[in-house]
């Protein structure tokens, strides 16, 4: 499949720079390195708070958080996989992103057995476009992936993430449909079947995958660094030890991942200088966690607001050290039709979690 074709223009993080700075690529400039990045098995970002790197200056950079992408090709082929989806299958592909997903789908449904949406009437047109150039012709419609559907299908694959569940979606799946989605924040893949109660059985599968946050229309990602900026050096409402030797909350990680399970939207810092490091957490609803340490002793804590982030932080971690896993993966999952997860640990622990 000509992945090129629909990667014209990119974002690419500069030589030098760190993520968050952005620079657009066009392939035209140079095809040696546009053949090199678009058949390299990685993601490539099109989309920059809603500015698409089509519309971009040659060598343009700016500053901020994808919004699109073409999602590495094994990735595409691994949900796919997880969704069951087989020749004859009416499949819904939420996330149209640049088109070669859909690209990849029709190529093994064909055009009367797919249909892809987005939000973005830019991203489906040229999708559509791209699509026709090489002979392939499914809906791309633009609409909200987690609203109102046009249809009813036997398999729902989203290459975005959303937390909770669609209601529509479930409406939309057939009877022993399946859905493939990524929660919200997450690692956590959920592969379900419908249960015929308006709801779905299924689990949360041992694969970690990330994906883009699920926007409606032209919504921007919230600046989670400007809650981090708010937090500064200031004292906190309570300042403690930690139990734990400070370590940094690799981004959506198990560790994040349960924390997110548990108080989705926290926000996470890490720095280290001459062997002090510092880690900030900042949630939305005004409460922050600053913890500092030099080397291995236990780090200083300031906590303040309406939650104490560093002691849920450390709960996940004790709960990590005492069973040696996080229990959110491998999970039993139910959706209910309201689309809440309800998680119930596999290994016969006790542990429930819910997903809203």
């Amino acid at each position: 499949m000509p992945r090129h074709v629909f990667l014209p223009c990119w974002w690419a993080v500069p030589d030098g720079a760190t993520w968050g700075t952005w620079q657009a690529r066009t392939g035209a400039d140079d095809k040696t390195a546009w053949m090199a990045a678009a058949y390299r098995d990685a993601s490539l970002v099109t989309e920059i708070d809603r500015q698409h790197a089509d519309h971009a200056r040659p060598g343009e950079i700016l500053s901020g958080t994808p919004t699109s992408s073409s999602a590495m090709p094994r990735l595409v082929m691994r949900m796919l996989r997880h969704g069951q989806v087989y020749a004859g299958d009416d499949l819904l592909l939420i996330a149209t992103g640049s088109g070669y997903s859909t690209a990849l789908a029709a190529q093994l449904l064909g055009d009367d057995h797919l249909t892809s949406v987005d939000v973005g009437p830019y991203l489906t047109a040229a999708a559509a476009a791209r699509l026709a150039a090489i002979g392939l012709h499914p809906p791309v419609l633009c609409a909200d992936g987690t609203g109102p559907l046009p249809g009813t299908y036997d398999r729902i694959v989203s290459m975005t993430a959303v937390r909770p569940i669609p209601p529509t979606w479930l409406a939309a799946l057939r009877p022993g449909g399946r859905l493939v989605t990524v929660i919200s924040g997450t690692s956590l893949l959920l592969t379900a079947t419908a249960s015929g109660d308006g709801g779905t059985e299924g689990r949360i599968e041992w694969e970690r995958i990330t994906f883009m946050p699920a926007l409606p229309g032209d919504a921007l990602p919230p600046d989670q660094q400007a809650l981090i900026a708010a937090i500064g050096d200031q004292d906190g409402e309570e300042i403690t030890r930690g139990r734990y030797p400070l370590g940094r909350v690799a981004p959506f990680g198990e560790v994040a991942s349960m924390l997110e399970v548990a108080v989705p939207g926290i926000a996470h810092h890490y720095e280290e200088d001459d062997g002090m490091r510092t880690a900030w957490m900042a949630h939305a609803d005004g409460s922050w966690a600053r913890a500092r340490a030099c080397g291995g002793e236990l780090p200083l804590v300031h906590q303040a607001g309406p939650r104490r982030l560093w002691d849920l932080l450390e709960e996940v971690r004790r709960d990590w050290l005492l069973t040696g896993r996080i229990p959110l993966y491998g999970a039993k999952a139910r959706v209910d039709p309201a689309g809440t997860i309800h998680l119930t640990q596999a290994g016969g622990t006790g542990w429930h979690g819910r997903i809203d």
